[in-house]
């Protein structure tokens, strides 16, 4: 597998005049690029905290959350995201230290260890830092149950670290294992905010309604606070009637929390974790990495959701 880097070096050009395809998108590449770097992204006045979560797996949960951060990190915002899957995936696409004995969100939740004990800084970029996850979060479901205040340990931990910082995080970003555990519903609790990924393929509308509902729960019982605030369509093919059905169907039943903005299938987002990378970092210049960018633009524009627009969402759901 070759970094798109090596491409760039070699210089290597096709022949192509401005009434081809290649040359359209080409064009249409560099218009996206020169909007994006035009923008600067308003900083929220508070910290953001999102939950990434969807009980379906391979929805691009992790891949939403790592380069998201850094599309945000990028354009300046100071973002850290908190890995809370076994897998560790996260974690991986960092480039953060996350062997079995590497202090990780486990010490965190389980050990009372202090979360700033464990925040690593990504070599992505200067603003980005990131909680890892171990292989002992795997046996963490059961050990939370016999722990006081089981749901709470995240937030309390979470709270404590983001109140004795001087510079504070704009955002952070939570990214959630595929099934409703004691540690989604820790994440639940932490956040203010959750983000939807969605594949654009029928499976993917079957869970979200249950999806929703155990999040009215979680907020109803647990933290009055949280909001879904932010849909995201992923792997999304428009060359496709599904897709397009799907994006349509969900942006009616959701249409003030959908992003514009839709991922598209790329090989460039699937290649950078094997090189420890974001695609925003991996390939800045690929339709993946720009959606990113774009989509991150999107919600930092948008910002949190306002206290009444908040019980309206609610409603409507």
């Amino acid at each position: 597998m070759k970094h798109p880097a090596e491409d760039q070096r070699n210089g290597k050009t096709a022949g192509f005049d401005g009434t081809t395809p290649l040359a359209r998108e080409i064009a249409e590449l560099t218009r996206r690029r020169q909007v994006i770097a035009a923008g600067d992204l308003p900083k929220p006045e508070n910290t953001r905290v999102l939950t990434i979560s969807n009980q379906k797996g391979g929805v691009g949960k992790t891949t939403t959350a790592v380069n998201l951060a850094a599309a945000l990190a990028r354009q300046g915002a100071r973002v850290l995201v908190i890995d809370l899957d076994p897998q560790g995936n996260a974690s991986t696409a960092l480039g953060v230290e996350h062997r079995a004995e590497t202090p990780s969100v486990y010490d965190v939740i389980i050990n009372d260890m202090p979360m700033d004990e464990v925040v690593q800084k990504s070599p992505e970029f200067g603003a980005l830092f990131c909680v890892p996850a171990t292989i002992h979060l795997a046996g963490a479901e059961i050990e939370l149950v016999s722990l006081v205040a089981r749901e709470q340990r995240l937030r309390r931990a979470l709270d404590l670290y983001l109140a004795e910082m001087v510079e504070p995080y704009d955002y952070v970003f939570i990214d959630c294992p595929p099934s409703l555990g004691l540690l989604t519903i820790n994440a639940f609790v932490a956040a203010r905010e959750v983000l939807i990924p969605i594949q654009c393929e029928y499976y993917a509308l079957e869970g979200l309604s249950q999806l929703l509902k155990n999040i009215a729960l979680i907020e109803k019982h647990l933290n009055p606070d949280l909001v879904v605030s932010t849909i995201l369509l992923t792997m999304y093919d428009s060359r496709t009637n599904l897709a397009t059905q799907v994006a349509k169907e969900v942006r009616d039943h959701f249409p003030d929390e959908v992003l514009n903005t839709a991922i598209p299938r790329s090989v460039r987002v699937s290649e950078a974790p094997s090189y420890g990378q974001s695609v925003v970092s991996y390939d800045l210049n690929s339709a993946g990495s720009l959606s990113y960018l774009e989509a991150a633009a999107e919600m930092a524009h948008r910002g949190a959701p306002r206290a009444e627009n908040t019980s309206q969402t609610k409603e409507q759901h």
